[in-house]
C-alpha cells in the first residue's frame, strides 16, 4: 500500500491547526514545520500525533515548504496550508487515487470562505491547486510568496480530483489585512532584490484593473456584498504590493537622483 505524507508549515496557527490535522488523519505521516510560533500551535500539533520540526529562520514560503518536504517519507505527498481542510469525501478520493498511482500528480479543487460566506466568483472559483504528488518528482519554487509546485518531468501526467478542499483563509477582515501586509512586504522585497522597479501610477492602475477584473469580468458582483468586499480588497492587495515596492525604491534611492 502506498504511504501518504501530509506536510504543513505553520506560524501562530493555533486557531487553525487542530481542524487542519484532524481532517487528514487518514495519512500515514503528518509533518509540521513551525517557524517560531508563540501560541499553542506546536503543542496542538504534537498532541495530534504530527512530527513537529522547528526552524526559526524564515526563507519564504517556497523554501520553507521544501524544508518540510525533506522530512516526508511517504511515496505520495499532500501539501496543505493550516487554514485548509480535507473533507471526508475528498479524503476517500485521495486514498483511492494514490493506490493504483495512475498519475504523477493531482490537482485539487479549492473553495474559499470569506467572513463566513463561500465565494463562488471574484476569480476565487474555480480555483485549481497542484498539491498531491509523488515524492521525489516535484519541489516548490523558491518564491517568497505565491510559490508554485514544480514537477521535474514537464510531461508528467496530472489528473484533477474532486470534491473540493475547503479553505478558511479569511474568517475576519483582520485576517485579510494581516495577510495582505505580510504578503505585500515579502513580494516587494523579492521583486526589489531581483531589480524590478515600479511607479505610483503603476500601483494605482494595478489596483483599478484588479477590481475591474474580479468584480466585472470574474463576476464578483454575483457574490453580493461580500463579493464587493473581496474585489475591493483584491484591489487594495494589488495596489499595496506595488506601493511597497515603490517605497523600497524611494527608501534606498541615491539622494542625488531626481524623483
Amino acid at each position: 500500500m502506498n504511504q501518504l505524507t501530509v506536510i504543513v508549515i505553520t506560524k501562530n496557527e493555533a486557531t487553525n491547526i487542530r481542524d487542519c490535522l484532524q481532517s487528514v488523519t487518514f495519512a500515514d505521516q503528518i509533518v509540521v514545520l513551525d517557524s517560531g510560533s508563540t501560541d499553542n500551535t506546536v503543542a496542538i500539533a504534537k498532541e495530534l500525533g504530527a512530527e513537529v520540526y522547528q526552524s526559526d529562520q524564515w526563507p519564504g514560503f517556497g523554501e520553507q515548504k521544501n524544508r518540510a518536504l525533506q522530512h516526508a517519507k511517504g511515496q505520495w505527498v499532500l501539501s496543505l496550508d493550516a487554514d485548509e481542510r480535507v473533507p471526508a469525501d475528498l479524503a476517500h478520493a485521495i486514498s483511492a487515487a494514490i493506490q493504483p498511482g495512475e498519475a504523477d500528480a493531482y490537482v485539487l479543487d479549492r473553495r474559499t470562505q470569506f467572513c463566513g460566506q463561500w465565494i463562488k466568483h471574484c476569480g476565487w472559483t474555480p480555483d485549481h491547486v497542484l498539491r498531491l504528488f509523488k515524492r521525489g518528482e516535484a519541489q516548490f519554487s523558491s518564491d517568497a510568496v505565491h510559490e508554485k509546485l514544480v514537477l521535474n518531468n514537464p510531461a508528467a501526467k496530472i489528473v484533477r480530483l474532486s470534491p473540493p478542499m475547503l479553505h478558511y483563509s479569511y474568517r475576519t477582515p483582520d485576517d485579510y489585512w494581516n495577510k495582505l501586509q505580510r504578503y505585500s512586504k515579502d513580494w516587494a522585497m523579492q521583486r526589489y532584490q531581483q531589480g524590478q522597479t515600479t511607479s505610483m501610477s503603476r500601483a494605482a492602475l494595478s489596483g483599478f484593473f484588479a477590481f475591474a477584473r474580479s468584480y466585472f469580468f470574474k463576476l464578483g458582483f454575483l457574490d453580493g456584498a461580500m463579493g464587493f468586499a473581496v474585489c475591493s480588497m483584491q484591489a487594495q492587495s494589488a495596489f499595496g504590493k506595488y506601493f511597497e515596492l515603490y517605497s523600497l525604491q524611494i527608501k534606498n534611492a541615491d539622494p542625488s537622483t531626481p524623483r
